[in-house]
Order: structure tokens, then C-alpha cells, then sequence
């Protein structure tokens, strides 16, 4: 699939991203993380890379619990046709 550049603005600024998916695809994930970076910001008093950081973790924590809970209805659903 063809690369293409696409800008978005998080935290306040303008960023080039080069992506081979669609456009409103890259624009709704810099929305989330803009988001998230504004929420952490909220409710820390901590300078802008520590919040990036910190918006990192949460977000990786986010993803690991969203894969664990996958795999665990995959299991689930191969038990249930093995039955």
C-alpha cells in the first residue's frame, strides 16, 4: 500500500506523518493521543516530556490489558467450538 504524508496537530503542534493507512485513520489516533496527553496534563503537574511519558505508559498499559482480554476471548471462543 502507497505511503502518504498526512499532518496532524498534537499538543499543540503540527506534525508530518508519513503512514500507508487512510488518512482518518492517522487523524483519530493523533485525536485519542492529543486527548490523552491533555488528560494526563489535567492531572499532573509535571513537565511536558514527563507527561508524555507518563501518556506512554498509561497508553501501553491501555493496549497490554485490550491484547490480554483478546486472547483470553480467542481461547474462550476456540474452547466453545471444540465443545
Amino acid at each position: 500500500m502507497e505511503k502518504k504524508r498526512i499532518t496532524v496537530n498534537v499538543a499543540g503542534k503540527s506534525w508530518s506523518l508519513v503512514s500507508s493507512d487512510p488518512p482518518e485513520h492517522v487523524r483519530r489516533v493523533a485525536e485519542y493521543v492529543d486527548r490523552r496527553l491533555s488528560e494526563t496534563a489535567a492531572v499532573t503537574n509535571l513537565p511536558s516530556a514527563q507527561t508524555a511519558l507518563l501518556t506512554c505508559f498509561n497508553l501501553a498499559d491501555e493496549l497490554m490489558k485490550a491484547q490480554d482480554e483478546n486472547n483470553l476471548l480467542r481461547r474462550q471462543m476456540e474452547a466453545m467450538r471444540k465443545a
